[in-house]
């Protein structure tokens, strides 16, 4: 029989009794000097870092992205994508968006769909969701938006009061929240689901020419959605649903895949394209620029600890590899900065050593010390640049291709106010069936808001989509639309 491991101390040392603190007599105090024990009530104590603003609640896994098609290369030149058979090691985290870590899975919720590919070139995070839209459209917004979303700051409980306030006096938000209550609202896994990169974002080829693109990945396993009241059963009996489902299913050797296309949009067409290409609560129809399968993405490893691996992951749409840039998009400007400097603030200034956001090649800058730097420090390197002592240098063929701006500045807003035109195409697409559990699934979540006022003010915006729309959830709340809504 192998010998077992000897317990020890953080710093290695062996434990003698793990069972009784050092005392003075069997019944006498404990004694300061116990510093094993101080120590495991002091790490204890701070087991729980910071949750995630938003998108606490979620899953994840290792796997690989292999290219299928050898045309994507004369679109970018991001070396992951250079050709056909090429694999990338991947990590993906699902997540929902509003609850708290302890938070039932089965919630009528956007998930999160993060994927971090471990390139050749670095990091490369795609920080999307299971929607190709989304609820604001200027990062401005977005702390109060994420406030109506979570506890009323007097009484502690979730509240529809704001979170219809807030989306009736924010038209914007009428094509995600159509998309929300319809039958996508709630995924039956993890596996049975689309993500998106919602945001437009730049490719730039070795050429130097520049493209506008849309990612899609389509789940091989089929769209499949929970109606209400399952939902709400397994939200009571395993509200780890969907973490469980994903993590069974990859142990059993059932690997989730999903087949990557992007829409390629010529450079140009942003300044004529009938909507705006930067507005992230716009889709682009496939009709004008059709999906062009670019690979494969396979997960087939889970974590070996949740927390070490899930927990402490982190994406920012900030880490782009050469050949894809970012675009105007107002929000993925703000999300640029937002997202790294959460993590700075729940994980530390040096969270990118961390193994599972740590890059796969060799990491060269003059970021040193902060708290928990474990990769040396740069050791005896200079740490500024530029050094005439042989230290790293930049690479001119990196920089980003050029996009020309004008203007003054000021707070400025979209050029378009349509928020009604996708959201009336989208309503008009279901059938009559799909049409009748949105009505009322905004009728159930409207309904314990106290104001009359803000109830109205949402139909209005369904009005202004379509009548026939506005006039059944009305119904529904017992409501009659006023003269000056029609």
């Amino acid at each position: 029989m192998a010998k077992k491991k000897t317990l020890t101390t953080g710093a290695g040392i062996p434990v003698g009794d793990n069972q009784n603190s050092i005392t003075a007599g069997s019944r006498g105090p404990i004694l300061i000097q116990d510093f094993h024990l101080l120590e495991k009530l002091a790490h204890f104590n701070r087991e729980r870092i910071p949750e995630r603003v938003v998108h606490a609640k979620g899953a994840g896994a290792y796997g690989y992205f292999e290219v299928t098609n050898d045309e994507i290369f004369k679109y970018t030149k991001a070396d992951f994508l250079s050709k056909k058979g090429k694999q990338t090691e991947v990590f993906l985290r699902f997540s929902t968006v509003a609850g708290e870590l302890g938070s039932a899975d089965t919630v009528r919720d956007p998930r999160g769909f993060a994927v971090k590919f471990y390139t050749d070139e670095g990091n490369y995070d795609l920080v999307g969701n299971n929607t190709p839209i989304f609820f604001i459209r200027d990062t401005i917004k977005f702390p109060d938006f994420i406030h109506t979303q979570k506890r009323n700051p007097k009484t502690g409980l979730k509240d529809p009061n704001m979170v219809w306030d807030f989306w009736s006096l924010s038209p914007e938000s009428l094509h995600q929240i159509t998309y929300l209550h319809g039958d996508r609202g709630i995924p039956a896994t993890y596996r049975h689901m689309n993500g998106y990169g919602s945001h437009t974002f730049k490719w730039v080829n070795d050429q130097g020419e520049s493209f506008w693109v849309k990612y899609h990945f389509i789940s091989d396993q089929g769209v499949k959605a929970l109606d209400n009241d399952l939902a709400a059963e397994l939200a009571g009996t395993n509200p780890d649903y969907h973490r469980q489902d994903l993590f069974t299913s990859i142990e059993e050797g059932d690997h989730p895949s999903w087949t990557l296309y992007v829409q390629i949009i010529p450079y140009e067409d942003y300044q004529t394209y009938k909507w705006d290409l930067f507005d992230v609560t716009k889709t682009v129809s496939k009709k004008d620029y059709p999906r062009i399968e670019v690979g494969k993405l396979v997960l087939n490893r889970n974590p070996e600890n949740h927390f070490a691996e899930v927990e402490q992951s982190a994406f920012t749409p900030g880490n782009l590899v050469p050949g894809i840039e970012p675009s105007p998009d107002k929000m993925l400007q703000g999300r640029i900065f937002s997202y790294g400097d959460t993590h700075r603030y729940r994980l530390g200034v040096n969270h990118q050593q961390i193994p599972v956001n740590r890059a796969k090649v060799e990491v060269n800058n003059m970021q040193r010390d902060g708290y928990m730097t474990v990769n040396g420090n740069g050791g005896g390197k200079p740490n500024y640049e530029p050094n005439s002592l042989d230290g790293p240098v930049e690479d001119p063929h990196k920089k980003i291709a050029p996009f020309e701006v004008s203007g003054e500045a000021d707070s400025v807003a979209y050029d378009s106010d349509d928020h009604y035109t996708q959201a009336r195409d989208l309503y008009r697409l279901m059938s009559e069936d799909e049409r009748e559990r949105l009505i009322k699934n905004f009728a159930d979540h409207m309904r314990p808001v106290e104001s009359d006022e803000i109830k109205l003010r949402q139909i209005g915006h369904f009005y202004k989509a379509d009548p026939e729309w506005a006039e059944r959830v009305a119904e529904q709340l017992g409501l009659r639309i006023p003269e000056s809504v029609k």
